[in-house]
């Protein structure tokens, strides 16, 4: 019962405090946008979409797309609930699911919250890795719903990591952010087979790249 109970106020406190120093940090830091008209076509002009990106990048991603609403996939984990619960401090939705719990049903509810015209954030290499390699839900959720995938990167000039799978990344206070839209990709309607691996590694490309011209701008290439 001690652990139950030690493990809601812990629930309640670490998310919290860890989206209060995102907000402190990212104040102090200098944020460069690129690829505003991608942003300018979609987001800005109510157009939906699914929001992609490495897992790296979370906490970033959500600090820096916080004016906007969406629903996103978090892993059915203990770690996903503190995520979760950190999403949501942000001002965004979940549906929690994972490759190995509940995946396939919580793609399947992503798909109706986007058909009811919602804009949708998938981690773009799940909530266990590899690192950097894209897992195929991006793509059938923009396949299934016609919606396009926006997908969007950032790197810093100062930062820290967690010593994770990931590498979870954190710009230091008064650091410069580089933060990136890429072009939206529509994925065609029913793909399977090699259809869904040639978008499978074109949006992996497209992120990759975006990650390395982000980084690349510090003059860090493996952050």
């Amino acid at each position: 019962m001690k652990d139950g109970l030690l493990m809601k106020i812990s629930l309640r406190v670490v998310p919290f405090l860890v989206g209060w120093l995102s907000r402190l940090w990212f104040a102090t830091c200098k944020v460069r946008v690129h690829g505003s008209e991608h942003r300018l076509n979609t987001l800005d002009n109510n157009k939906q979409v699914i929001v992609t990106f490495w897992h790296y990048s979370l906490l970033g991603a959500f600090q820096l797309l916080k004016n906007y609403n969406g629903v996103t996939l978090v892993s059915s984990s203990k770690d996903g609930d503190y995520i979760a619960r950190l999403v949501e401090n942000f001002g965004f939705s979940t549906i929690r699911g994972s490759r190995n719990n509940n995946g396939v049903q919580a793609l399947k509810d992503l798909i109706r919250v986007a058909r009811r015209g919602e804009n949708t954030a998938l981690v773009a290499d799940g909530s266990q890795g590899p690192a950097r390699v894209l897992q195929p839900g991006s793509i059938l959720l923009s396949s299934r719903t016609g919606v396009p995938i926006l997908p969007v990167a950032w790197g810093a000039s100062k930062y820290v990591t967690i010593p994770s799978w990931d590498r979870t990344a954190f710009p230091k206070p008064f650091s410069t952010v580089d933060f990136v839209y890429g072009e939206p990709l529509l994925v065609p309607s029913g793909i399977k087979g090699e259809a869904l691996e040639e978008y499978r590694l074109l949006l992996e490309t497209r992120l990759n790249t975006l990650y390395e011209e982000m980084w690349g701008k510090h003059n860090i290439h493996e952050h």
